[in-house]
């Protein structure tokens, strides 16, 4: 691996340097604040690909007039449990947590709430929204589609996004499982982080613009396709892209939004598609409440005897153990409230960057 320079920033100040660029381009600051603190739990947990490294496409895209920055949110189908809501090019980021409240909402009135949102922008981590639900004693579901950066099984051409999905339990004692994954191999932002690196990829993750496999990140950001989780069919990839595929239906065409190759691009540096089926990217959240399935105390204890039955298997040689989804994220946490937010000098730079153009102090 290639040594780079790491520098560590308190959350605060990534926090209060996010919410002042938003309103630099006259997002409200309620919504800026939304904004910041959805970048700063992504950062928290450890998923750098989706903090304030995301912050120089957010900018990009503001500063070209791409995104709403004042957007009208607003309900265009409903029932007692579902709805659909137009984002009006806003920022993924305000979008999505506003159509979680009310997929929330409609949970705690008739004990089940769903949301299809189109017309919005990438939004964040997945897991967030998760979280948000069971500090309301729920259990969320939370997917997107995103920008054509993966190919399907068998194809050698990009056709689907990273389309992630979370889903969260609550512990009594013990921590709250949470799973939060794309549906190709890695997150892009793993591919992001190679390219600012200059390393290699493992195999199984890219392939280049002939479909070949590939371990050199630039060959797949050249024209190249990231691959299905499993990669190859032999290797489980049929099942990663048909788990794209659900998530990709259930946000598009569901919901009014574009889909599969036609998503719009996230970052100025990839082309938007040659036509448009839908209207932006497309959303889908789900919030379950527990009392209207079971005694959450019940369910809490439940969860908790499930952790600690698989904690207790026997581990794998070389290994502590089986993992508990949610377990890497949540001692990521721990470690970085206190002792800071770890950004490698891409990043800063970046960073720098935007504190030169809109004078907002970053250092």
């Amino acid at each position: 691996m290639a040594d780079i320079e790491t520098s560590i920033f308190p959350r605060e100040q990534l926090q209060e340097f996010s919410s002042r660029v938003f309103q630099s381009f006259d997002v409200p600051r309620q919504d800026a604040e939304l904004a910041a603190e959805v970048l700063a739990i992504s950062d928290l947990r450890g998923i750098d690909t989706h903090g304030i490294a995301r912050l120089f496409s957010y900018f990009g895209l503001l500063k070209d007039s791409r995104i709403n920055p004042r957007p009208n949110i607003s309900i265009v189908r409903e029932s007692p449990s579902t709805a659909t809501v137009d984002g009006d090019n806003g920022l993924g980021l305000v979008v999505g947590p506003r159509a979680n409240d009310i997929a929330m909402d409609k949970a705690d009135a008739v004990g089940s709430g769903w949301v299809a949102v189109r017309n919005s922008n990438h939004y964040g981590i997945a897991g967030y929204y998760v979280l948000e639900a069971l500090k309301r004693e729920q259990i969320g579901m939370a997917m997107t589609n995103t920008t054509r950066i993966a190919a399907p099984l068998w194809g050698a051409e990009r056709m689907l996004g990273t389309n992630p999905i979370a889903m969260a339990f609550p512990g009594k004692d013990e921590p709250p499982i949470v799973i939060d994954m794309a549906t190709t191999a890695v997150a892009y932002g793993k591919i992001e982080m190679a390219l600012r690196k200059d390393e290699p990829i493992p195999d199984g993750w890219a392939i280049d613009n002939e479909g070949r496999p590939t371990t050199d990140p630039k060959a797949m950001a050249d024209g190249g396709a990231m691959l299905p989780l499993g990669s190859q069919r032999e290797r489980g990839g049929h099942k990663g892209y048909c788990l794209s595929a659900m998530i990709d239906l259930l946000c598009g065409p569901l919901s009014g939004a574009n889909w599969g190759p036609f998503t719009p691009a996230f970052t100025l540096g990839h082309s938007n598609p040659d036509r448009w089926v839908g209207k932006g990217l497309g959303h889908f959240f789900g919030a379950m409440k527990i009392e209207a399935f079971i005694d959450p105390d019940e369910l809490k204890r439940s969860v908790d005897l499930w952790i600690q039955t698989f904690r207790a298997a026997q581990p794998a040689p070389g290994t502590d153990g089986p993992l508990i989804p949610g377990d890497p994220e949540r001692e990521a946490e721990e470690i970085r409230r206190t002792a800071g937010i770890p950004l490698i000098m891409p990043v800063v730079e970046d960073l720098r960057q935007i504190a030169s153009e809109t004078g907002i102090p970053f250092e």
